[in-house]
């Protein structure tokens, strides 16, 4: 792996890291490793997966990993810990908070067991500067699971209502005494009404909030400001306080002097005298507010946990038809290169590698998704890149479609791997041809972007390439739009597509460090954008395919080692057509073995997961004695994260020339 894939790999392993303001900082700069957490690129994904949603999130948030729940936060969070911050950063939560442990830890059980608890209001006493004092607190204590379904940790969303709790509690404790200082000054809606449908009296909170003069309320029934969807069942609570003589509560929404809509929280209570009632109204707005925010991470949480769950059970899946499809083309690519059989056995030969390298082309689309893909990102022009596939795309669409594009002038490279970006406009684009069974347009375009907050895909703060393929086809509706992305989600029927296209393309461009978008509605068309990261390098001017002579002469001795039979055997093969005698070995301590009995290879070609040693281990110890000895690790996709950046790797599954060309790099012949 060359250096530049090496840097890529290991922005990937901290991608989750990146910003986070003074946290984000704080996290990076932290000697994880004397804690039970350990080094950042060690944590599970679900940690990983987390702390990035924490640290760019505008709410207070903080994460408990572990049995002993070590304890992260981001910047919202900060300032409820006073002096305890930033020392509070990877320590246990109960070393954080120990005066809290009794009202807390039956919490914390809770979620251990699998279950959530959410809590709008919990009283706690904090050893803040100066004393201990009362605060107030409404959170969400989500259980985060492993693979397995084991509960890991648990994830915080708060809010502290100190302020709001305490000021309610003075409201009420000065009531009695300054009755009439308070229906001034209250920032809630106090009003005195009748069962008839008349208010005689209400405080100046009502125009600061609603906007309507003292007048205009009084001279209304209070029904007509009511929004009609409420009415019927907010008049219904006002007649059963009546008949019953209780107090109660309830919300509705209630016209504003500007044409909209306030929400509010009502408090009603009824006067001795049978007739009126009291009513307290307070401002739901803000409450409403956090409330969305609440349940929109929440719901970020759970479908992120989703996909990652998806993703590592495409990418495993992935891995072993890998490991199936090795032997398959590699044996009928021997076949035909040999050009045995008849013309009609030489046809059925060729037929099936083209059914097999369709296999290979579907799982590095579900690898995609997955985010398991090795890419080789560089500087892409893609005004030339489009422009260069327009006659395909417009081949593949057909006639009753019109394609248009459109290239912004002066576009700078993205970062991208150009074949996987021309797959992903290719499978983007026969979904709008299928969205427009009647004929349309479909239009293709590039422009500039920056991203400058907070963005619906989760990108970073940056400069972006934006990649558009937009149709004027039937539209998703929301659900549809919701679940495009999963793999396998499918609207065109049993045997009409893969339903990876999306999913693919999703996946590439995370990877990337973008993100994908899609706008549609039913009836108005649907629009992807691929967000590209612009390249900070230039074009490159070498990127020509190195033609390498095919000519088998005798190269050395290959020491093979791989614990998959059929592989094995497919790869020496291969290995013997381009001029190596091969000793097999089907575990790493066989090949320790052999070499100990006086094999001398010149080259070394290995699995990487294997029983026992891996392909790493096995290439690490053979060149202690060998420093000069040539390595290939041959290796499944799912297995990348586990190979160290200076060792050659060759993905499964490969042909002939793809072995060829690898050998010839790490391996040259001999002039």
């Amino acid at each position: 792996m060359n250096d530049s894939a090496a840097s890529t790999d290991r922005g990937q392993d901290m991608h989750f890291l990146s910003g986070g303001g003074v946290m984000g900082e704080l996290v990076r700069s932290k000697d994880w490793s004397a804690t039970p957490l350990g080094a950042p690129q060690s944590w599970p994904q679900p940690l990983k997966t987390l702390v990035a949603l924490m640290l760019s999130a505008d709410q207070p948030m903080f994460i408990g990993w572990g049995p002993d729940h070590i304890f992260l936060y981001n910047d919202r969070y900060a300032p409820m810990l006073a002096d305890r911050h930033p020392a509070a950063l990877g320590r246990t939560f109960f070393d954080v908070w120990p005066e809290i442990r009794a009202d807390i830890a039956p919490l914390f059980a809770k979620v251990s067991a699998g279950e959530p608890v959410h809590m709008d209001d919990i009283e706690l006493m904090l050893d803040r500067p100066g004393r201990p004092r009362e605060a107030h607190f409404a959170f969400s204590y989500t259980p985060v699971r492993d693979a397995a379904g084991t509960v890991d940790g648990l994830f915080c969303a708060c809010v502290e209502t100190t302020e709001q709790i305490l000021a309610e509690r003075t409201r009420r404790e000065a009531e009695a005494s300054e009755r009439n200082r308070l229906w001034i000054l209250s920032e809630d809606m106090l009003a005195r009404a009748d069962f008839a449908g008349r208010m005689g009296a209400v405080n100046p909170a009502w125009t600061r909030v609603l906007g309507w003069s003292e007048a205009h309320l009084l001279a209304t029934p209070y029904v007509d400001f009511m929004h009609p969807d409420d009415a019927a069942v907010t008049l219904a609570a006002i007649e059963d306080m009546s008949r019953t003589g209780l107090p109660t509560r309830f919300q509705n929404r209630i016209a504003t002097a500007d044409g909209g809509w306030t929400p509010i929280g009502w408090t009603v209570s009824p006067e001795p005298d049978g007739v009126n009632f009291i009513a307290i109204g307070r401002d739901l707005s803000e409450d409403k507010a956090r409330e969305e925010q609440l349940l929109q991470t929440q719901e970020a949480l759970r479908q992120s946990q989703k996909l990652e769950s998806m993703g590592q059970l495409t990418g495993g899946v992935a891995h072993d038809f890998n490991n199936l499809l090795t032997p398959i083309i590699g044996s009928l690519d021997l076949l035909m290169r040999r050009g045995l059989g008849s013309e009609r056995e030489r046809r059925l030969i060729d037929g099936a590698l083209q059914s097999a390298e369709r296999a290979k082309t579907l799982v590095q689309r579900l690898l995609a998704f997955a985010r398991r893909q090795p890419l080789q990102p560089k500087a892409v022009a893609l005004d030339d890149l489009v422009t260069g596939m327009a006659s395909l795309v417009s081949s593949t669409i057909g006639p009753k479609i019109d394609l248009r594009v459109s290239i912004a002038d002066d576009l700078p490279p993205a970062r991208a791997d150009a074949n996987q970006l021309e797959m992903a406009i290719l499978n983007l684009s026969v979904n709008a041809r299928d969205a427009m069974p009647a004929g349309g347009e479909l239009t293709i375009s590039a422009s500039r972007a920056s991203v400058r907050g907070r963005h619906p895909a989760g990108l970073r703060v940056g400069h972006y390439v934006r990649l558009s393929v937009a149709d004027t086809g039937i539209g998703m509706d929301e659900a549809t739009r919701a679940r495009a992305i999963e793999p396998f989600f499918s609207t065109k029927g049993i045997g009409k597509g893969t339903g990876l296209g999306l999913s693919m393309a999703h996946g590439l461009a995370a990877q990337l460090g973008g993100g994908l978008t899609i706008i549609s509605a039913p009836g108005e068309g649907t629009t992807v954008e691929l967000w590209l990261p612009v390249s900070p390098d230039a074009i490159g001017s070498d990127d020509q395919i190195r033609v390498l002579p095919r000519i088998s002469v005798a190269r050395g001795t290959a020491l093979l080692v791989d614990d998959e039979e059929l592989v094995r055997m497919s790869t020496a093969d291969m290995l013997n057509d381009l001029g190596y005698d091969v000793v097999e070995a089907k575990s790493a301590e066989e090949a320790l073995h052999l070499i100990e009995a006086g094999v001398a290879p010149t080259i070394l070609v290995t699995d990487h997961l294997m029983p026992g040693m891996n392909g790493e281990e096995l290439a690490r110890s053979l060149r202690t004695r060998m420093p000069d000895l040539p390595v290939l690790i041959v290796s499944g996709y799912a297995e990348a994260e586990g190979i160290a950046p200076d060792l050659p790797r060759l993905t499964k599954p490969f042909r002939n020339a793809e072995l060829a060309d690898r050998l010839e790099t790490i391996h040259p012949t001999e002039a």
